[in-house]
């Protein structure tokens, strides 16, 4: 019996925080990502900063770094590991009527390695906390003949954070 009152209390506090969270709310928003960085060639870390610029605009920057994958990726340098972007988003989770707790985005972003584009999505469990998931493709590539893993399709995963 015990056991189960635990149980109903945890979904009771899950419930209420689903009820108070919101995803974007504009300007002066900021959120903070962390998680896994997925490709190809390489399996590394991903951290973000958007900032709210208006009702469903962000501007932001964000940073990979490759830890390892392939056999080749022991011979990169930090140069080669490392790539850092300036992104801009559209934040349309409020504007295609999601829950509130949902925010879906689309964006583009500028980076050492390329011009790219990423689609994203936040779900926030409670006012300062959750998951998100973002896809990032390049459009166009700096030097062609580089050997560098940040020109490929990628895949984040990880936490998000109010700030």
């Amino acid at each position: 019996m015990k056991k189960m009152k635990n149980i109903v209390l945890i979904v009771a506090l899950l419930a209420f925080s689903f009820g108070n969270a919101q995803a974007f709310e504009g300007k002066g928003d900021q959120k903070f990502q962390v998680g896994a960085n997925i490709q190809d060639y390489a399996t590394g870390i991903n951290v973000s900063f958007d900032h709210g610029l208006g009702e469903n605009i962000s501007v932001g920057v964000s940073s990979s770094y490759a830890l390892g994958g392939s056999s080749w990726i022991e011979d990169l340098d930090f140069g080669d590991r490392f790539d850092l972007k300036a992104r801009f988003n559209a934040n349309l989770g409020n504007v295609i009527n999601l829950d509130e707790n949902f925010d879906f985005y689309p964006g583009l972003n500028l980076s050492l390695k390329n011009f790219g584009g990423h689609l994203g999505a936040r779900y926030f469990f409670s006012p300062g906390f959750g998951v998100f998931t973002e896809a990032n493709f390049p459009l166009a590539k700096y030097d062609k003949d580089s050997i560098d893993i940040h020109n490929q399709f990628t895949l984040n995963l990880g936490m998000t954070f109010n700030l």
